[in-house]
């Protein structure tokens, strides 16, 4: 009895939290909260309307009709609750930088810097984003409207929708109204905001795992309605190419849907850094020539399939199976993504060494009294993996009097790595505003370790997505070419099961039948299943977009093996 109050008591508690935190967020809004309602959610409502309205009026099939509503519903639903994703999103924002920012934020305030530049220096940190912006409102709040630093932060502390950073905000305006300093608060404050992050980041590889088994049982579920979508019209007598059209859409729906649910839950994690000025380094090329190549060859093979169709060639087309037939020009595309691949490998190795070697030259500097370039002369000579070539070019830049910024940026850029790209950044602003290298060195390696941890843990995480998204893709084309074939051969069985006294057409309409195009829409629902999955990976990995190229590749052709080999199989069995 007790567990029966208290679930509906917690389900009461739940739904009112998710009402308020929509509230919250109506009312934090930039538009007025009237307008949105009579721009935004007015229409959507209207567009509900008028889709309930088309299903009782126009006869149409259930799996034609049955949509229509869902996508009213789908519509109204993202109006009303667009405001708190757009709040859900700059809190997202805000904590999968967060460790990030601190470890800046406490790089500046080791240097001889007023308090309320260290925020103004940080406001222009674009990479921050929504951290960025808040950094923005603080400073305008002490420069605009004469507040002292600690109001700023406690009036911020109020609005933000992160609760770390609005705990933090409220812990350092506690400080600073207390006469205490920034760089003795965010030092003790280290460690609190890195196992923060590591519990954020870790919830989010559970929600992730979660989002995965529920991916799971809706694809199989839309499985189901796909295969009675093919086969059930030979008993009702419905038309089949509108219920399997209908049945692609929802698909297309539904795996668009967790595409985004897994895109607004993955934690910000990237692994390459993309320079703005777009430098031309040797990694850089690779992948813009094998991208290109792949590109190219492609529209290649696509115009020598189009040749064979039209019977341009000596080829039979009839002798390829459609679904590999749509499989063969996609095969070019596999060459960008292993270069990529390949050179993802590189960075990942770089970013390994990258806390021996930013922990070894703070330490260096430090002892030797000396300066980078001094130091690096004798730590090149030491072996940091695929990093090593990196640190070589560096000191020769330095030893050239090129300019320190300059030389980190190349450095940087040819590393093409994110966390080696932030983290040498605050190193050497450290550096040039005076900070200790060895602290600066040990405060920089120690928050990428426990990075490197998490990486670790995504990379897991992103393996076992991978074998359910090949598992369920090769599952569900199966099925779907088992349907495809039963009604292939009782189309055929039909015509000689017709005697005088039974007309099998009666019961078995094979006339709504038109195979060929049937066969279309499944392998264009393969090609959509592998462009969307090869997407939901990339996200989840972190990786180059490129990526993505080589595991469409790979589903595509899974998907066109599984469905030649279940209707030769199929047919071999029948036949015999």
């Amino acid at each position: 009895m007790a567990e029966a109050e208290v679930q509906p008591t917690d389900a009461k508690q739940l739904l009112s939290s998710a009402a308020s935190s929509t509230i919250e967020a109506y009312q934090q809004m930039e538009m007025p909260m009237f307008r949105y309602i009579g721009l935004v959610i007015v229409p959507a409502a209207v567009f509900f309307v008028i889709s309930l309205t088309i299903v009782f009026t126009v006869h149409l099939p259930v799996l034609v009709a049955l949509p229509i509503p869902l996508l009213g519903i789908l519509g109204l639903t993202t109006a009303v609750i667009y405001p708190k994703l757009l709040r859900d999103r700059r809190k997202k924002q805000i904590e999968d930088r967060l460790h990030l920012f601190i470890t800046h934020m406490t790089v500046l305030s080791t240097a001889n810097m007023d308090r309320v530049q260290v925020f103004r220096v940080l406001s222009e940190e674009k990479e921050y984003k929504e951290l960025a912006l808040e950094m923005q409102r603080i400073v305008q709040l002490v420069d605009t409207w004469n507040q002292s630093l600690d109001d700023a932060l406690r009036i911020r502390a109020r609005k933000v929708p992160s609760k770390p950073l609005s705990d933090f905000f409220d812990r350092l305006a506690y400080t600073i109204g207390a006469g205490g300093t920034i760089q003795d608060f965010l030092a003790s404050e280290q460690d609190v905001v890195i196992q923060n992050y590591v519990t954020i980041y870790e919830g989010a590889l559970q929600n992730l795992e979660v989002m995965k088994d529920l991916y799971l049982s809706m694809i199989l579920s839309v499985t189901f309605a796909l295969v009675f979508a093919t086969v059930l019209p030979i008993l009702s007598g419905t038309n089949p190419t509108m219920t399997v059209s209908a049945v692609v859409v929802m698909f297309a729906f539904v795996q668009m849907g967790f595409l985004f649910m897994i895109q607004t839950t993955a934690p910000y994690d990237p692994v390459w850094y993309h320079p703005e000025q777009k430098d031309r380094t040797a990694s850089e090329r690779k992948v813009r020539l094998s991208v290109i190549a792949g590109i190219v060859l492609t529209v290649i093979s696509i115009a020598i399939c189009l040749l064979i169709l039209l019977g341009r060639t000596s080829v039979d087309p009839s002798s390829i199976p459609l679904p590999i037939f749509a499989a063969l020009p996609t095969t070019p595309l596999i060459l960008p993504g292993l270069v990529v691949r390949r050179e993802e490998g590189k960075v990942k190795e770089r970013d390994d060494e990258f806390t021996n070697f930013i922990r070894a030259l703070g330490a260096s500097e430090t002892a030797k009294q000396s300066t980078t370039t001094n130091v690096l002369e004798t730590l090149r000579k030491k072996d940091f993996g695929a990093l090593t070539p990196d640190i070589n070019d560096l000191y020769i830049r330095l030893s050239m009097r090129i300019e320190s910024e300059l030389a980190w940026r190349h450095f940087t850029a040819d590393a093409r790595s994110y966390l080696i790209q932030k983290f040498s950044e605050m190193y050497l602003i450290g550096r040039q505003m005076g900070g200790e290298p060895k602290h600066l060195g040990e405060l920089i390696s120690g928050n990428m370790n426990e990075v490197m941890q998490l990486r670790e843990q995504r990379q897991q995480s992103t393996m076992t997505l991978i074998g359910v998204l090949y598992g369920i893709t090769a599952a569900s084309t199966f099925a779907f070419f088992i349907g495809l074939e039963i009604v292939t051969i009782l189309s055929g069985m039909s015509v000689d099961l017709n005697t005088s006294q039974l007309n099998i057409g009666t019961i078995i309409h094979t006339g709504v039948y038109n195979i060929p195009m049937i066969e279309y829409l499944l392998v264009i629902i393969i090609l959509l299943n592998s462009v969307l999955s090869s997407l939901m990976i990339r996200i989840v990995d972190g990786g180059h977009k490129v990526n993505a190229y080589m595991h469409f590749v790979l589903l595509t052709w899974v998907s066109a093996l599984i469905a030649w080999v279940t209707r030769v199989v199929v047919q071999t069995f029948l036949n015999v």
